[in-house]
């Protein structure tokens, strides 16, 4: 019973997109474009966040030991670009802040291409179903006045009902594929905004802790130049 239901509705909804004329055609192979770019981008971005508190807390942690490839394999076996653009920083640790600031932001410019990639498809798909739509209304309207202007007042109400459901079927569903376009749109917006602050706050922390790890390994070693001189002259004077 449920199938033969189900089975009547996707008949007559199949009777309701050819009642929608050719223009339901490019409206249809749309609407499969836009779910394809929907579901590829929600699992790529979806792929690439990772737990950002913790991924620094294991590079500090490295790099306080001195573990510099440690910390680097860390960033190589994690997926996504907030971990591509914290290795380009660790690459430059040696160097001096300002390279190292420059490395990290090179980095996050090359690695927001990919993120933001195919996304301005659901927003031209969005533009342009509504004026699908209403190219099937024109060719619906001129389809009845040419019905009309070729029978006059003997024109089957039938014949010209056709042209109407055209007209109208062609609309509603290029609004209704816009509307959709929109709020996929704006999800993925708002999950590449997300990863974007997600690197924006990354590359900050970690520039702050490498030069706060660089100044106390400086201190240390100061420590240890004056221990090494103390001891120098505390042996000297022994020898006299």
């Amino acid at each position: 019973m449920i199938i033969a239901s189900i089975d009547s509705v996707h008949v007559e909804l199949f009777g309701k997109f050819q009642q929608g004329g050719v223009i339901m055609w490019p409206m249809f192979l749309m609407s499969l474009a836009a779910l394809a770019v929907f579901v590829e981008r929600t699992l790529f971005l979806h792929r690439n966040q990772i737990r950002s508190k913790e991924f620094l807390a294991g590079i500090e942690n490295s790099l306080k030991k001195g573990r510099l490839i440690e910390a680097l394999t860390v960033c190589q076996d994690t997926p996504g670009p907030a971990a591509s653009m914290v290795k380009a920083g660790l690459m430059a640790f040696r160097k001096s802040d300002g390279e190292i600031r420059e490395a990290v932001r090179e980095a996050a410019i090359v690695e927001l291409g990919p993120i933001k990639r195919r996304i301005g498809a659901l927003k031209a798909i969005t533009h342009a179903a509504p004026i699908f739509g209403l190219l099937g209304t024109l060719i619906g309207l001129i389809d009845a006045f040419s019905q009309y202007e070729q029978q006059g007042v003997y024109l089957n109400a039938g014949f010209l009902s056709g042209s109407m459901w055209e007209a109208l079927i062609s609309t509603a569903t290029g609004l209704a594929l816009s509307a959709v376009c929109i709020l996929a749109h704006h999800f993925l917006i708002g999950r590449v905004n997300s990863i974007v602050h997600e690197m924006e706050w990354l590359g900050s922390e970690l520039l702050s802790s490498i030069v706060e790890i660089k100044a106390s390994r400086h201190i240390e070693e100061e420590l240890e130049e004056e221990e090494e001189g103390a001891d120098a002259v505390v042996d000297a004077e022994s020898e006299k």
